[in-house]
């Protein structure tokens, strides 16, 4: 008995030992992020203080000269890459020939600003804000972050998450990890795109170019908002989108409604059958073979279900009693392409109401693809269901003849656009994502399969064909690209650890 007592003490000693020596390791790091959080806002402050709206050159090249004086301190090399427009910011670290490389993206350049739709000033001095007992935001004073902060408090200004937030949390990880004498365990290559905003051309027009330079063997975008949890999130795809425009005839003229009225056709309903025919009662396309090669297996559908949506909840945020029917809640819903009328405008487009008849009625279409689907094949398939309706199908304005020898005309105008991408979950980067972050966080991160917007680097992923999964770190109530957009604290002290995390994970 006394040996059994003895075994059991070593046994929960040893138990103890190895607890206390995660919660010292997990508190250790948290610790030096809460240490060093002070500094890292005041330089945040100071980065987001730099104007960074694209089209203002002088600017843009500013806010370049900062990040270079950053990344240099920490000991990477930096090069600014030509393009067609402003020059791509390339900064990189190799730390063994024979080690893995990965490829950071992130971005320079913020949304265009009116400052009179901000509750501060100047959108370029970055706020910082708390919330009171009514959720208004108030200003207090930055002598705060010098006491103890409050994860809950929100910085506002432009670019103050989207992008700025990101790249300031991987420079603090950077010092940190140096600090604590951890190694990189991979070559890293960082590019900072200085017109995402804008929708990437110059760094879109280097592809070829800089190919060799891009090159790696897997890429992470730092953009975009988290879950509105706020955990950790991991994003392994995102749609794609075509463009179509349709447009129907009636007169060859706009006729006056009380001569006319009963005689001349109205394109507008002949416009709204055809679009009526696209789509069945419950939302879903009823164009031939639109969601060919799409399956929601038993394994997609558990990852789907594990991301804590509350479709109640979204529902009612919308202020909407019924959700389409084409998945079985939010997230299958965008696993398939979208047929999403954006637009409809007839011939007037003047103030005020006229007794008319127009003579065009047009339907402006997006349609957001996945990864199975094609942005050809699929306008290829709407254009084969407005001659199964019995239109004639242009790609011009009808003439006089084609007027009076068909019933029903319509010119379609397509633009395949770019198609989507998706990294499976359970790719090895996947993978080591998923368990590293869990690892650290004590929890899996959310999956989201595919997200349901389009980022302008797509044909980036698709060119270079590197495996990419999408980090984003920022709060979902950022209001990226609106006025009062902001971060909070919290989402900096998160996405420093995950940087650490993500830099020093074995590949």
């Amino acid at each position: 008995m006394n040996q059994n007592i003895s075994t059991l003490i070593k046994t929960f000693a040893i138990l103890a030992l190895c607890y206390s020596t995660v919660g010292f390791a997990q508190s250790k790091r948290d610790q030096a992020i809460a240490e060093v959080l002070p500094a890292t806002l005041k330089a945040h402050r100071e980065f987001v203080s730099l104007p960074n709206v694209a089209s203002n050159t002088e600017d843009m090249f500013k806010n370049i000269d900062w990040a270079r004086a950053e990344f240099e301190k920490r000991d990477f090399s930096v090069r600014l890459l030509e393009s067609s427009t402003l020059p791509v910011f390339f900064a990189e670290k190799v730390v063994n020939k024979k080690a893995k490389t990965v490829l950071f993206y992130l971005h320079l350049d913020g949304q265009a600003v009116n400052p009179d739709n901000w509750d501060q000033e100047d959108p370029f001095t970055p706020v910082l804000k708390e919330q009171d007992e009514n959720g208004n935001w108030k200003t207090i004073g930055w002598e705060n972050i010098d006491k103890p902060i409050n994860p809950d408090w929100r910085i506002f200004g432009r670019a103050a998450a989207d992008d700025k937030a990101p790249i300031m949390m991987l420079l603090t990880a950077l010092d940190l990890l140096k600090n604590e004498k951890s190694k990189l365990k991979y070559n890293v290559k960082v590019i900072l795109d200085c017109q995402e905003e804008t929708s990437s051309h110059g760094f879109l027009s280097t592809l070829e170019q800089y190919k060799s330079d891009y090159a790696a063997d897997y890429m992470m975008i730092f953009d975009g908002p988290a879950h509105p949890t706020n955990k950790p999130t991991l994003t392994f795809g995102c749609r794609g989108i075509a463009r179509c425009n349709i447009t129907v005839y009636g007169a060859k003229l706009p006729q006056h409604s009380g001569h006319y009225g009963n005689y001349a056709p109205n394109p507008v309903f002949t416009l709204s059958h055809l679009l009526a025919s696209m789509k069945d009662e419950k939302g879903r396309s009823t164009i031939e073979g639109y969601y060919d090669g799409i399956e929601i297996n038993d394994e997609v559908a558990t990852a789907l279900k594990q991301v804590p949506d509350n479709d109640a909840a979204i529902r009612k945020g919308l202020g909407i009693h019924t959700a389409d029917a084409v998945g079985r809640g939010y997230q299958e819903s965008l696993q398939y392409p979208s047929l999403n009328v954006r637009h409809i405008e007839t011939s007037w487009k003047g103030p005020g109401l006229k007794t008319i008849i127009p003579e065009i009625a047009t339907a402006y279409l997006d349609l957001r693809l996945v990864s199975e689907t094609d942005g050809a094949e699929i306008l290829d398939k709407i254009n084969a269901h407005i001659k199964d309706q019995g239109f004639s199908v242009l790609d011009r304005d009808p003439t006089d003849e084609e007027r009076l020898n068909n019933p029903k005309i319509a010119k379609v105008i397509g633009n395949p656009g770019v198609n989507a991408f998706r990294t499976e979950m359970d790719s090895e980067i996947g993978e080591k994502l998923i368990s590293s972050l869990k690892k650290e966080f004590g929890e899996e991160p959310i999956k989201i399969r595919t997200m349901g917007g389009t980022v302008p680097i797509i044909p980036a992923i698709n060119t270079l064909k590197i495996p990419a999964i999408i980090v984003p770190l920022v709060n979902m109530d950022n209001n990226q690209h609106n006025p009062n957009e902001n971060i909070r604290i919290g989402n900096i002290s998160q996405g420093i650890k995950a940087f650490m995390v993500i830099l020093t994970m074995e590949l």
